[in-house]
């Protein structure tokens, strides 16, 4: 039989309303699948990143097979494609399509080598991901008439343009903002009545997988032993109505705060399903939204929810292609350290550190805080290159992609792209690590010392970073108050801390 159209569909475009099937016939449109182990390579990729994308993956397969499609599925223990364009190649040699089709992906360098690997003559296609709420297009037409690229104006277009959370033409409430509600910490007692989320058991498909990276990765971070996430489109949706029921009520005061053996907290754990496509944006938002007006949830909890998935999100997605490809060189304070070894052990006397990135290793998971306050601030404040921690970002957290990774790791907290996107570096002494959680109990460092061997490093870097971008800082209204700050600090103590950061910084693998 003849194939018209070969579908191309990758790990990351598990959507049943893909634009790839839009008028697609099977019993004459062929759908094409292939596990590439470039794909959990190029960058050292978590034990369980790996296994999300493979185990999701084939059920997929699975589901499209029982819906009447036929699916080439290329399995990595059984063809070992060693990338996706070997795989695509040999598919194309086997089956001769007419045509082959495909989603744009969410990483250039995905999409380079599928062009690249295609032959002279062959008609090929690639359609909008229709996934998203805001087309790659129509950001950029938004971007080209704003003065400034800043998430909270594209924001509010979106919720005029969706109808979210609106009242008429107004924002529900009166503002448009609730973040300022949600920025508490737990306190001395810590966090109370903590929800558990579901954890998804493991199926066969699943174990087979979980097998296989066993095997084949098995010199890579993390661990396998708690398995727990989504993998089909019925495990999201189940997912997404626990979050609604049980942690939505209560997500907004605390979602910055962060305590020892507390993962999870009340986020919603959604993002690698929405990043795979088993969820829609707008499904998700809108439960949210009609749990609030149903239930009268917190504004503010809902509000915060909501931005992070119609804001937030998009303008990650619309900016990654707006600034690629100089984006993934951006290093706009030209930082060239390396990053250091206990990144990948979280073998660190900082416990602020080795809380975060042990909790990564175990789950690949960390909540925006932890990658923004914590691993991502030290790395601005300890001038390591972007690029390797990017690099870090986008292998162990299990929803990275790298449309969403790239533009949060270099723009939001590594400030490599300066005030292209962001109003000022994310950068904090030891100090707001002890007011936002537990960590510094019990740390070999000492918060608010400035100096000697006791002290933070992250008090004694952050110190140092304003020294050496003082008049950087000075200059911007929201840093300003900051620089105030740091020449209150008489010239001794500000050479005392000079001497300690130089020396914390030749030796970051000792910290």
């Amino acid at each position: 039989m003849t194939v018209r159209h070969l579908i191309f569909l990758l790990g990351d475009q598990l959507d049943e309303q893909s634009s790839a099937l839009r008028d697609a016939d099977p019993a004459r449109d062929q759908v094409l699948m292939v596990e590439a182990l470039e794909e959990s390579t190029h960058v050292r990729s978590h034990k369980q990143r790996a296994a999300l994308f493979l185990s999701a993956m084939r059920h997929f397969a699975a589901s499209l097979r029982e819906r009447g499609w036929t699916v080439h599925y290329r399995a990595l223990d059984e063809y070992g494609d060693a990338s996706l364009a070997t795989g695509l190649q040999a598919a194309i040699r086997e089956l001769k399509p007419q045509a082959v089709i495909g989603v744009e992906p969410g990483d250039l360098r995905v999409r380079s080598q599928i062009e690249a690997a295609l032959p002279a003559g062959l008609p090929f296609e690639w359609r909008e991901d229709t996934h998203f709420l805001c087309s790659a297009r129509k950001f950029a037409l938004w971007a080209g008439r704003s003065k400034q690229l800043r998430m909270e104006f594209f924001y509010r277009q979106m919720r005029r343009d969706y109808g979210i959370l609106m009242d008429g033409s107004e924002p529900v409430g009166g503002q448009w903002n609730f973040d300022a509600d949600n920025r508490s910490a737990f306190g001395k007692k810590g966090p109370q009545d903590l929800p558990t989320p579901p954890a998804f058991a493991p199926d066969a498909i699943t174990c087979e997988v979980l097998a296989l990276v066993e095997a084949r990765f098995a010199d890579h971070p993390g661990q396998l032993s708690d398995f727990r996430w989504p993998v089909t489109r019925t495990q999201a949706l189940q997912a997404l109505d626990d979050f609604i029921a049980h942690r939505l009520p209560h997500f907004g005061q605390h979602q910055d705060a962060m305590w020892s053996g507390m993962p999870f907290g009340w986020h919603a754990l959604l993002s690698s399903s929405l990043n795979l496509k088993l969820l829609s944006p707008l499904e998700v938002v809108r439960a949210a939204e009609r749990a609030w007006r149903e239930r009268a949830l917190d504004l503010a909890s809902v509000e915060g929810f909501i931005r992070q998935v119609l804001g937030w999100r998009e303008f990650m997605r619309g900016v990654y292609f707006l600034d690629m490809p100089g984006l993934k060189q951006a290093n706009h304070l030209s930082h060239q350290r390396n990053l250091p070894q206990w990144y990948w052990s979280g073998e660190t006397r900082m416990n602020c550190m080795r809380q975060c990135i042990g909790q990564t290793l175990e789950h690949g998971y960390a909540h925006h805080i932890q990658r923004l306050m914590v691993t991502g601030m030290f790395g601005v404040l300890a001038q390591i290159k972007p690029q390797q921690l990017c690099d870090w970002y986008l292998g162990v957290y299990i929803d990275a992609v790298e449309w969403v990774e790239l533009p949060n790791t270099a723009g939001m907290a590594l400030f490599a792209t300066g005030a292209r996107f962001t109003s000022k570096p994310y950068v904090a002494s030891g100090a707001y690590v002890k007011k936002m959680s537990n960590y510094c109990q019990g740390c070999s460092y000492q918060p608010e010392r400035r100096t000697g061997d006791t002290a933070c490093p992250l008090t004694t870097l952050y110190w140092h970073f304003l020294k050496t971008h003082e008049v950087d800082l000075a200059s911007n209204p929201r840093t300003a108050l900051m620089v105030k700050n740091l020449q209150r600090i008489d010239g001794q103590e500000l050479a005392a801390i000079g001497v300690r950061a130089r020396t914390l910084l030749d030796d970051l693998d000792s910290l």
